[in-house]
Parts: C-alpha cells; sequence; structure tokens
C-alpha cells in the first residue's frame, strides 16, 4: 500500500511537471515528508492534502501570475540525515519555497535554509525552530507553547477544589516530545497548576505500565502527552490494565487515520486534544473548499486533520507567491520571504485561526481550543477559539462526563 501512495505521488509529480510546458518558468515548491516511516500514515496524508490543492490551484485557478506551480514531495522516511540531504538538494536547485516535516529536520536544516535564504515552512510546529535567528523558517500556526497553555487553561478551568490540580506529562525522550515540559512548567508555575511528574520513555516502547503507575503513585488528575498516535494507543492500554481513569489531553499531532483502527474500544470518553483547525461543524469556506478538493480528487473521503494541514501549508504557499507577484512584481524566494512579512490577519477561509507574519514572529497565531476526540474519527469542540493567558476560555463540555 505505501508502495502504491509513493508511486501516486512520484506520478503526481509528474503529471504536474507535464502541466507547465509551454507556460512561464513554473514555481517550484520543494516539500520534505515522512512517507514510509514510523507515522508514515500521517505524512501520507500531509502530502495528499499539499499535492491536492497545489492541483487545485494549477488546474482550477490557472496558477499564479501565469505561471504554474511545480511541486516536489520526496520521502525522507523520518530520517533527519535524509532530510537534511533533500533539503540541500532543494536549495542547490533554486527552490522559491520549502517544506519540512519534524522537529528533528527543521531544526538541522536550519542553518542551511538561513544560508540559501529560501522561505519554508515546517508542518511541525515545534516552537525550537524559531528560537532566533528566525530568518526564512516559519510555523503555519500556532507552536507547542500554544497546545500547552491551551491544555493547561482547559484544566485549570473545569478543576473542581481547593487545591491546585495534578497534572502529569507523559513524553517521549525526543525534542518532540520534550518540546512542550518547559511551556508547561511555566504556565504552571504562574497559574496555580501542580505538574506533579514527567514521565519520558523512548519511541519503540511498547508497554507504558512503569510510567503510568508511576503517574499513578504521584496522584496526576490529569495527564497531557506528546507521543505520536500509537504509543498514545499502547498508553490508554496501559492505563487500563492499572485501572486508572483520568482525562487524556494531547497536542493536535494526536491522530493520524491509523490511530482511529488502533484506538477502537479504548478512546472512549477520556481523551481530548489543542486543535487550531477547522472542523465540518464550523461550516466555514474552508471546509466548503476541502469537500470541493476531496470530491474532486478523491485522495480522501472526509474530513482528517492530516490532509487539512497539508492543504493550510499549500494555502499559505500559494498566497505568499500571490503577494510576492502583487508587491513586487516578481515571484521568486527572496520577494516571497519579504510578502509573507506583510500577512496581517490573514485569512484562508477558517480553515485556521487569521495569520500574521512579521520580521520578529514567524508562528503565524497563537489561538486554538480544545477538541473532543471520538472513535469514529469526529471531534466536537469543548472550548472557544482563545489566546491562552489573553482571553477567557469558555467551557462547552468538561471532558470525561
Amino acid at each position: 500500500m505505501k508502495k502504491l501512495f509513493i508511486l501516486a505521488i512520484i506520478i503526481g509529480i509528474f503529471c504536474i511537471g507535464l502541466s507547465v510546458s509551454g507556460w512561464a518558468q513554473p514555481i517550484k515548491i520543494g516539500a520534505v515528508i515522512n512517507l514510509t516511516g514510523p507515522a508514515s500514515s500521517w505524512g501520507q496524508y500531509h502530502a495528499k492534502g499539499h499535492q491536492d490543492y497545489i492541483k487545485y490551484v494549477n488546474e482550477v485557478k490557472g496558477g499564479i501570475g501565469g505561471r504554474k506551480i511545480e511541486l516536489t514531495i520526496v520521502d525522507h522516511a523520518y530520517k533527519v540525515p535524509e532530510a537534511v540531504k533533500y533539503v540541500k538538494k532543494f536549495c542547490e536547485e533554486k527552490m522559491d519555497m520549502i517544506a519540512t516535516w519534524d522537529a528533528g529536520s527543521g531544526i538541522q536544516v536550519k542553518p542551511i535554509i538561513q544560508e540559501y535564504k529560501i522561505p519554508t515552512i515546517n508542518y511541525s510546529t515545534y516552537q525550537g525552530i524559531l528560537k532566533p535567528p528566525i530568518a526564512y523558517m516559519y510555523l503555519p500556526f500556532g507552536s507547542y507553547v500554544l497546545d500547552s497553555q491551551a491544555v493547561l487553561e482547559y484544566i485549570k478551568t473545569i478543576h473542581k477544589g481547593k487545591d491546585a490540580p495534578k497534572v502529569g506529562l507523559l513524553t517521549y525522550n525526543n525534542v518532540y516530545g520534550k518540546s512542550i515540559h518547559e511551556p508547561s512548567k511555566e504556565y504552571a508555575a504562574k497559574n496555580n497548576i501542580n505538574i506533579v511528574s514527567i514521565e519520558e520513555f523512548p519511541p519503540a516502547t511498547v508497554d507504558l505500565s512503569t510510567e503510568v503507575l508511576r503517574l499513578k503513585s504521584k496522584g496526576a488528575e490529569y495527564v497531557f502527552m506528546q507521543i505520536l498516535p500509537a504509543a498514545i494507543v499502547t498508553a490508554m492500554k496501559a492505563f487500563d490494565r492499572n485501572n486508572y481513569n483520568v482525562p487524556l489531553f494531547g497536542t493536535w499531532t494526536t491522530t493520524d487515520p491509523d490511530f482511529f483502527k488502533l484506538g477502537k474500544g479504548l478512546i472512549r470518553d477520556r481523551l481530548a486534544m489543542q486543535f487550531c483547525g477547522v472542523l465540518p461543524q464550523d461550516k466555514t469556506p474552508g471546509i466548503k473548499l476541502l469537500e470541493d478538493l476531496w470530491k474532486k480528487y478523491k485522495s480522501v473521503d472526509k474530513f482528517e486533520t492530516s490532509y487539512w494541514e497539508g492543504v493550510v501549508v499549500a494555502m499559505i504557499e500559494e498566497r505568499s507567491a500571490h503577494r510576492a507577484s502583487g508587491l513586487y512584481g516578481k515571484i521568486n524566494a527572496e520577494n516571497i520571504n519579504k510578502a509573507m512579512e506583510t500577512f496581517k490577519d490573514e485569512d484562508f477561509g477558517g480553515l485556521i485561526p487569521n495569520t500574521t507574519y512579521t520580521k520578529t514572529d514567524h508562528e503565524g497565531s497563537f489561538k486554538g481550543r480544545i477538541v473532543q476526540i471520538h472513535e469514529d474519527m469526529t471531534y466536537s469542540p469543548i472550548t472557544n477559539f482563545f489566546s491562552p493567558g489573553k482571553e477567557k476560555v469558555q467551557v462547552l463540555k468538561v471532558l470525561g462526563k
């Protein structure tokens, strides 16, 4: 199945390349995405969304300023050295924009990107990617700092009792997992929330009973996780084996298509995540666009969060190229980067909160909401959209009740 998908991507790239013949020099975008490594179904749906929207721009919108977009997607199999190799190749080929996939890769390719001066959007929203200098590095929406603060703000709001809520963290022992440690500890310290335990483990761990029992022994009343979907399934099994029933939270990376197959009977009424994106029930123009895309290209047949992000990244790329053409009369990497830094409250049909980039802030937005995850691969909002620490959270439902 994976081989067939990769073949489809290659064919898609070939077709997109064919479509630019007879046109002006294409706008070139390179994307390094995990198609065959751990959590690859997640990356595959990213690629589908990214590719479908670029096809849509070329076929329905007629490209940008008389130029088609040539998208090249390569598979780094979640291996940082492979990502570095491909990004260097893209830079040498003078791509106009690049997309990278994971936190580790984003950090390692940053010096290369900044040397070649090519604007790059990272699918991972790891805040470390934007540690100064931030030049040419962008996130599509709020980072894991937003995720951490939004989850803890929700917990603080729903908690009953005189004592501070007791929260445990369950994370990988890598860059991705640790990305919520400091933001959570800092926000907790300022908001009367008690982080009672931080349990880390290697991604290859197959039994999390030890970590779960430590969380239980420390009295954690809520558990916040930064692990990939398969590990969340492993964790939920461990919670059940040890008769430990508490609300579970993740960042927006909590789900992928395989998660709902593996998690059947385990998700129940206990799992939520911070998700700053649109949901089908929102009925925004962005949802209509997603429906049009999956009807036209048949890559998916219903709402899927990874496909959604693929479309979002592609839309930001399209808007950036349009803006470069309008402001500077020429679409190239340098003008695209300058154009992105003019984004102010940019509306992407409600697919994400309005986006702003400046010379000193490339995070895009800092607004999200908590949504409950259901076993039928649907989601329901349990808060309003809010900026943690700045706007009051409105609780629509208490998780687990």
